[in-house]
Parts: structure tokens; C-alpha cells; sequence
């Protein structure tokens, strides 16, 4: 098998499509999360506290002082934002969550599937249906 036929039949497999679906799939999911995160929840997480917003929360490590992080990498100085490693993890618990939300569906969905009642076998002859078989066997024999 050559190097080209090879690699079509890896390529048009099932899984390999599968996997660009999700790829696809899941980076538009990624935009939705993201949005929920960045226009709703972290909005209304600010009003709680304040009207804090997690993404400019930053120390300066070195001198000056500047009023939002913006400014401060505008003026090259090296900052330490953790305010956006808070946001990345609250992304990220979102994502996970949701993601286990996903899988616990799919599973249910799959356990309720496996759990559908086979279809019910003949019961056994009983004994007489033995014998009247039998004996209509050897009658058409003779």
C-alpha cells in the first residue's frame, strides 16, 4: 500500500472527521462561553463587588504608577496581571462545566439507550410441541 493510499484512507476515516467536527464545533462553543463569560457574568460579578473589573487588576513591578493596565504596557513598563489570570480561570471553570453538563447528557442519553428492553426471544416448546413435532415428522417421512 503506497504512501498516498495510506495517508486517503487515514484521512477519510471516521475518526478523523469526527474530530474536525469538534475541532469546528468546539471553537464556536469557545465564542459562546466566552461571550457569556466576558458580556454577562463578569459584568454582573463587577456589580458585586463593586464595579471592579477583573481584567485590570495588575501590580506594577517596577516604579510608576499608572492608572489601568492598558497604561502601563503603553509605557513598556512590566506588569503583573493577574486580574486576566482570573479571568482566564473563570473561563476555563465555565468551559469545564459546561463541557460536563455536555457529557453527562450524552451519557444518560447512551445509558437509556442501552437500558431499552431487547426484544423478548420465543419461549421454548414445551414438551408436548416436542412430541407433535416429532411425531408430524416421521408421518410426512413416511
Amino acid at each position: 500500500m503506497g504512501f498516498i493510499s495510506e495517508f486517503k484512507e487515514f484521512a477519510v476515516k471516521g475518526n478523523v472527521m469526527d474530530m474536525a467536527v469538534g475541532v469546528i464545533i468546539g471553537g464556536a462553543f469557545g465564542k459562546i462561553v466566552s461571550s457569556l463569560v466576558d458580556d454577562v457574568l463578569m459584568p454582573l460579578l463587577g456589580k458585586v463587588t463593586g464595579g471592579i473589573s477583573f481584567v485590570d487588576l495588575f501590580v506594577t513591578l517596577g516604579d510608576g504608577e499608572y492608572q489601568s493596565l492598558a497604561a502601563a504596557k503603553e509605557a513598556g513598563a512590566a506588569v503583573l496581571a493577574y486580574g486576566q489570570f482570573i479571568q482566564n480561570v473563570v473561563d476555563f471553570l465555565i468551559v469545564a462545566f459546561c463541557i460536563f453538563l455536555m457529557l453527562r447528557g450524552i451519557n444518560k442519553f447512551n445509558r437509556k439507550k442501552e437500558e431499552a428492553p431487547a426484544p423478548a426471544e420465543e419461549p421454548a416448546p414445551t414438551k408436548e410441541e416436542v412430541l407433535l413435532t416429532e411425531i408430524r415428522d416421521l408421518l410426512k417421512n413416511k
